[in-house]
């Protein structure tokens, strides 16, 4: 990566900390020089810059930057012509706006998971980007790592393969436990039920990202319903819906952040039934790999002529949680003019997604027509 290409990370989080440095470091030197941070608080910030000097082993450590002096707020940092990109990781509110505000400054843009708080923002968003910024060779990408992650991205190439056949139906589900004691949960602006659907939002768009790549066909219709059983996590904590792709297929998300215990029950996250078999997908520990993997079962039908149908079961395990490293290749890689192919981070693709959990929300029971409402023509958010 060339030298002259310098990076800030506006956000100084859990994500940023936890997700964005291990990435960057996993990258080493193909990935830029995190040149400087930014964060509301100066301490949060300077925070930051000592882990990320720490974990990038950097000479020097990223310049600090902070609001409450105009010295040193995001402004200043914006106007530093060796930063050529920056990585939002901000609050799902305060996201579109620093967007904005970075590609302005003529910046290319990575910006964390969810596009927008709801879809018309989405749409309003990408509209300018794609009228002011896109023409002037900018970049603005959306950072969802489960559409970058590995094992469930090769789950798709297995799906597109015909392994097991025409996809005639789905299933995902996932079960957390949001406590007021998780970290996740402690970050001040998850508290503040301001935008719709809350961790069914910020959590959500992952799993429908995740089957985004897996499924071959885009959905077109959605019914289903929204509920709050833990107060301090809304508006919702939980939604089940049915969700159709045109005359192709349909299937079942059923989504909670309210379970009563950290234990899990046995149950696969995802599984895809086609007419000759089907796949399953889990997150799994394996003793004696180095965290874990994304474990893909295969089962599929064996016809042999003269013989009764045989079913073979083929087993992938794909190393996990690599999607951040992906994601920001990738991002960098298109900077420097290089198309690597994956077509991650598109923002009408991440929009999609908002308005999957958007229509679940808003469902009630009635069946919503997504195609619409990302055409802009059913446009509600709760």
């Amino acid at each position: 990566m060339s030298s002259s290409i310098g990076i800030a990370i506006l956000g100084a989080g859990i994500f940023a900390k936890e997700a964005h440095l291990p990435a960057l470091s996993a990258l080493g030197e193909s990935a830029p020089t995190l040149k400087a941070v930014y964060s509301r608080s100066e301490k949060s910030s300077r925070d930051l810059a000592a882990a990320g000097g720490a974990a990038l082993k950097l000479n020097e450590p990223p310049s600090i930057y902070h609001d409450g002096d105009p010295s040193t707020d995001l402004d200043a940092l914006l106007a530093r012509v060796d930063i050529t990109a920056v990585i939002v990781v901000l609050p799902i509110t305060l996201q579109p706006s620093i967007v904005l505000k970075a590609l302005a400054a003529g910046k290319h843009v990575l910006s964390e998971k969810p596009v927008a708080p709801d879809v018309e923002q989405g749409h309003n968003l990408i509209s300018t980007y794609r009228q002011e910024y896109q023409p002037k060779g900018l970049i603005w990408r959306i950072a969802e790592n489960y559409e970058a992650e590995p094992g469930i991205r090769k789950a798709g190439e297995v799906i597109r393969s015909g392994k097991i056949g025409k996809v005639i139906l789905f299933k995902a589900v996932v079960v957390n436990h949001i406590d007021k004691e998780s970290k996740w949960y402690k970050t001040s602006w998850r508290t503040v039920p301001d935008y719709q659907g809350g961790f069914l939002l910020d959590g959500g768009v992952h799993t429908v990202a995740a089957l985004r790549i897996m499924l071959p066909h885009a959905w077109t219709h959605l019914t289903g319903f929204a509920s709050l059983n833990k107060g301090y996590l809304e508006p919702h904590d939980t939604i089940h819906t049915v969700a159709k792709a045109g005359d192709h297929f349909h299937g079942i998300l059923e989504m909670t952040f309210a379970s009563p215990t950290s234990s899990k029950p046995q149950a696969d996250q995802f599984v895809i039934t086609g007419t000759e078999g089907w796949l399953s997908l889990n997150e799994v520990e394996v003793p004696g790999e180095d965290g874990p993997v994304m474990r893909i079962t295969v089962r599929s039908v064996v016809k042999t002529e003269g013989k009764p149908e045989e079913e073979k079961e083929d087993v992938i395990d794909v190393p996990a949680s690599k999607g951040v490293s992906v994601e920001l290749r990738s991002f960098f890689d298109a900077i420097a003019g290089k198309d690597d192919g994956l077509g991650l981070g598109d923002p009408q693709a991440a929009l999609g997604d908002v308005a999957f959990i958007q229509a679940a929300l808003n469902s009630n029971g009635e069946v919503v027509d997504l195609v619409k409402l990302l055409d802009g023509k059913h446009i509600s958010a709760p």
